[in-house]
Formats: C-alpha cells, sequence, structure tokens
C-alpha cells in the first residue's frame, strides 16, 4: 500500500481547498468513464456525453492522450496539479499549459502501460492540448452548474471539519474515501498500491472535495501534497428530476419537509440543503424550524456555520417510514 508519513503539526496545519480545476478533472474522468454511479451523474452524462465524443472523435492525437494519461493504476502527473487555496480555474489551467512537453512525456510513459503511441511519443503540443480539453469541459460540463457544485463542496468542508473536533482527523480521514486511512505511528494511507513511502513533514497539507465519484493525490515534492476525495454522497439531480421521499413520510410531514428530514442521515448547512434539494433558503428554513420544534432534528454550531442532523426521534420516524434505503438518493 502506499502511505506518507505525516507528523502532527503537519496534520494540524493542513486545511480543506476547493478547486475548480479538480472537480473539472473529475468530470472529465467520468466523460471518459462513461458510467454513473447514481441519477445525478447519469442526467449530466446525458447532457454532456454525446458531445465530450464528438469532440474526441474529431480529434484522435487528444483522444489517444487522455486514454494514455487516464491510466489504471496511475495518472499523468501534469494532468492534475496540487490544487492551491484560491487558486482560479484559469490560474490552475494554465500550469497543465506550461508544463514541459518533455516533462509531459515523461508523466505519460509512466501512466501509459508499455511503450507510448507513436502519435504521442514526439508531440511537443500535449500540455496544450490537455489544457485546451479541460477549458472545454469547465466552460460547457462544470461550469454552469459550479455555483450549486461550489455550495456543496462548501457544506461538506463545513460537515467534515466539525467532525474533526468531534471525533479526531484518524476518524474523519478514514471516511475520505476507499484505501485513505489513518494508520497511526504518523502514516496516513493513501491508496492500496505498492509504492513507496513519502516523507511529508513540514509540507503543506490540503483536503480537495469533488461531486464525481472520484478521488486520487497529487504533489510537488516537497513543498504540498492533495488528497482529493469525493464529497460527502452523490450530487443529487436539480428540481423536478430528484427521487420523491416515501409516500407515507410525504404524506406525513409534506413531501418538501420530508425531504429533508431524510437528508439529515449525517450533518447539513442550511446552504447544503438548499443546493441539494433545489428548495429556496426560506422554505428550507422553514422546514427546519418545524422539525426542530418537533424534535425531529437537532442543531449544533461549527465555527461560524450552523449544522442539523436527525435527533433519535427523526431517526425513528425515518426508519419506520422505510426511508433508510432511500437516503443515498438525497445525500450531498
Amino acid at each position: 500500500m502506499g502511505w506518507w508519513q505525516v507528523d502532527a503539526d503537519t496534520l494540524a496545519r493542513s486545511r480543506f481547498v476547493i478547486s475548480p480545476l479538480a472537480e473539472t478533472f473529475a468530470s472529465l474522468r467520468l466523460l471518459q468513464a462513461g458510467t454513473a454511479s447514481h441519477p445525478g451523474e447519469r442526467t449530466w452524462l446525458t447532457a454532456h456525453l454525446p458531445a465530450y465524443r464528438h469532440r474526441l472523435a474529431h480529434d484522435p492525437t487528444t483522444a489517444l492522450l487522455v486514454r494514455a494519461g487516464l491510466g489504471h493504476t496511475w495518472t499523468a502527473d501534469f494532468l492534475t496539479p496540487t490544487p492551491r487555496y484560491g487558486e482560479t480555474f484559469e490560474e490552475a489551467v494554465t500550469r497543465i499549459r506550461t508544463v514541459a512537453p518533455s516533462l509531459a512525456r515523461d508523466h505519460l510513459t509512466r501512466s501509459h502501460p508499455g511503450p507510448l503511441p507513436a502519435a504521442l511519443a514526439d508531440r511537443d503540443d500535449l500540455p496544450e492540448r490537455a489544457a485546451a480539453l479541460l477549458t472545454h469541459i469547465w466552460e460547457d460540463a462544470v461550469r454552469p452548474y459550479w455555483d450549486r457544485r461550489r455550495r456543496i463542496l462548501e457544506a461538506d468542508v463545513v460537515a467534515r471539519t466539525a467532525r474533526v473536533g468531534q471525533v479526531g482527523w484518524a476518524a474523519v480521514l478514514d471516511a475520505l474515501r476507499p484505501g485513505t486511512r489513518w494508520l497511526g505511528g504518523d502514516r496516513l494511507q493513501i491508496n492500496l498500491y505498492a509504492n513507496p513511502p513519502r516523507e511529508i513533514a513540514g509540507a503543506e497539507l490540503v483536503f480537495v472535495p469533488v461531486t464525481p465519484k472520484a478521488g486520487w493525490v497529487a504533489w510537488e515534492e516537497p513543498e504540498r501534497y492533495a488528497v482529493i476525495y469525493p464529497c460527502a454522497g452523490a450530487l443529487a439531480e436539480h428540481r423536478g428530476g430528484r427521487t420523491a421521499p416515501p409516500a407515507a413520510l410525504g404524506a406525513l410531514l409534506g413531501p418538501g419537509r420530508a425531504a429533508v428530514l431524510v437528508l439529515l442521515h449525517s450533518p447539513h448547512s442550511t446552504t447544503q440543503l438548499t443546493a441539494v434539494t433545489g428548495q429556496a433558503l426560506g422554505s428550507v428554513g422553514r422546514h427546519l424550524r418545524v422539525l426542530l420544534d418537533a424534535g425531529l432534528v437537532e442543531r449544533r454550531r461549527a465555527g461560524r456555520s450552523v449544522l442539523y442532523s436527525r435527533s433519535a426521534a427523526g431517526e425513528v420516524l425515518v426508519t419506520a417510514s422505510g426511508a433508510g434505503a432511500a437516503t443515498d438518493n438525497y445525500r450531498s
């Protein structure tokens, strides 16, 4: 397994970062795979997969670059620059565009099994091609949804930061993504591959959520390291396209209020609930007030945010209605 040696000071200084480029690269991986893991991804793929495939069909060099760069066990490093706090998409993609062509080819040699295809071996425009494809995906398939996705990612960060204070870093790291867990002894397992360990004491360590079901690691040795992970649960579909809560619970509470209660299997902020349900902020606030007064939810403060979760009574009600199995349809 691959692991990093992370001392207590490095972990204490670590932070969560939201990255438009990481979100775009995760979307590229989803488009390349063409397989959705939940209804929200299926809707997005239906809208954007045909244009992506059409673009690559008319640009076979870039298509070959993508296949070589997205290896089965390794991704070409130049495609995934380490996210930096506050960096815009344009600033981040410039770091890809300006990679030395020889370095890009070296990275592709590692990610691609066997010899690098002849069509890529001598090209000097590979960084530019990669940057152009990512820019296209950002402009056409990510940026139109970015405000909503950013709110969901921010809410994920708030919830995980609160859990650090409740249960400690080890439990939070164990829940980031499959293959990542705290091993003890200052060791952070980052994947299940037999890669040599890395000593990252004193470096900047960031954790970066993305909405597609994707995850990877990135680094700029020895200064900066990142773990990119899928945000908690699925990106729900837009208004009118999501699964309704169980009929019995909806009849009792009203469908909007029932949807909010089903979501609160884990802590959510008002902003997160608004983004995921598609309901207006005022409506979500009214639903929370009624649920609080009924003793079905609880609230607590995490920094400047307030997080809501189901109470024991709310848990009993949701379970009795049969909504437990449907929870994943609402997770953000």
